[in-house]
């Protein structure tokens, strides 16, 4: 099914060939929408339905902490109608890249409006209680490899999430303003299963035993999980995975999961495994299996979506904490 472009989008005057301006070459094709990793592509889709035509940077099983882009991503950033983006310096190439691809039309940061954690709360986990949710603006500075002052990877909360949806649909919304009915009953209909999933499984961790709620995950991206679901994560690579423990570090890692009782380690889908496999051989601690950070799996694996990522994400943690 195919979908015009709305003709409020065809301006008098003089048009440049960046951004909306290929509407007029495109009037009868989908918003084309890019997102800039794999996790944003899928909720654009779920949302822009068949009004869009979804590209990422970033694919399915690739690091964003790392990637570097291609001369293709400016050349695919210069043809988008929408932007959408992480937003809290999760990807500290996307200004420049911006930049240098011309465009100039509608960017949508999906963490807009979220209750953001900051990185200082990550590092205490400790201290649960010492959570500073700051709704201040969003400082998203340029950082190549590492975060700003919060924590970026708020898709790891069903409830935060759908703010995401809020916010694509915001956008969506301006650049095609006759799909406003079509985008508003998708997202709606997205959010609903969303809060469903975060609802059936949340009273099976309320469930767990005060000393199960401990666990071990590569680099830090599961802080707005353990908010949700009341759990401390220990990481030894803290919020992004372009760092590397020292051996000082990794001895007192292996201190630490030992006099905590960490109660089972993960590995990740993206980023080396080495690493876990060595703090488990070393603790004893249980694997727990693998978990979804930054990134889908491919379509024929289990996490090819985001709904089917988070439900495996909670689904494997449950197995490893429940008694």
């Amino acid at each position: 099914m195919v979908f015009k472009k709305p003709l409020g989008w065809l301006l008098a005057g003089v048009v440049t060939l960046t951004g909306a301006s290929a509407l007029a070459e495109q009037s009868n094709e989908p918003l084309r929408v890019v997102t800039t990793f794999s996790i944003l592509q899928d909720m654009a889709q779920m949302v822009g339905g068949e009004r869009v035509e979804v590209t990422t940077l970033v694919a399915a099983n690739e690091d964003a902490h790392v990637y570097q882009p291609r001369p293709s991503d400016s050349r695919t950033l210069a043809k988008a109608d929408l932007v959408m983006e992480n937003g809290l310096s999760f990807n500290g190439w996307v200004d420049r890249l911006l930049e240098a691809s011309g465009y100039q039309g509608e960017r949508v940061i999906a963490t807009q409006g979220i209750e953001k954690i900051t990185m200082a709360s990550r590092d205490a986990h400790e201290e649960p209680d010492d959570h500073d949710h700051d709704h201040d603006h969003d400082h998203d500075h340029d950082h190549d490899q590492g975060h700003g002052s919060y924590d970026p990877h708020a898709w790891q909360s069903l409830v935060q999430a759908q703010v995401y949806v809020d916010n694509l649909l915001k956008g969506l919304i301006k650049v095609d303003p006759e799909g406003k009915a079509y985008y508003q009953q998708r997202a709606e209909n997205y959010q609903a299963q969303m809060q469903e999933l975060h609802s059936n499984l949340k009273a099976r961790f309320d469930a767990l035993p005060d000393d199960r709620r401990i666990v071990m995950t590569p680099h830090d991206a599961f802080g707005y999980l353990a908010d949700a679901y009341g759990l401390t994560i220990v990481a030894p690579q803290g919020v992004s995975t372009a760092s590397e423990p020292s051996a000082s570090e990794m001895a007192a890692l292996v201190r630490q999961i030992r006099d905590r009782k960490v109660t089972a380690v993960f590995m990740e889908n993206i980023g080396d495994t080495r690493l876990v496999e060595q703090l488990q051989r070393e603790t004893g601690a249980k694997l727990g299996g693998t978990l979804y950070s930054d990134a889908l799996s491919s379509k024929e694996e289990e996490a090819g979506t985001y709904l089917e990522m988070l439900r495996h994400n909670l689904e494997t943690l449950l197995s490893a904490l429940e008694p």
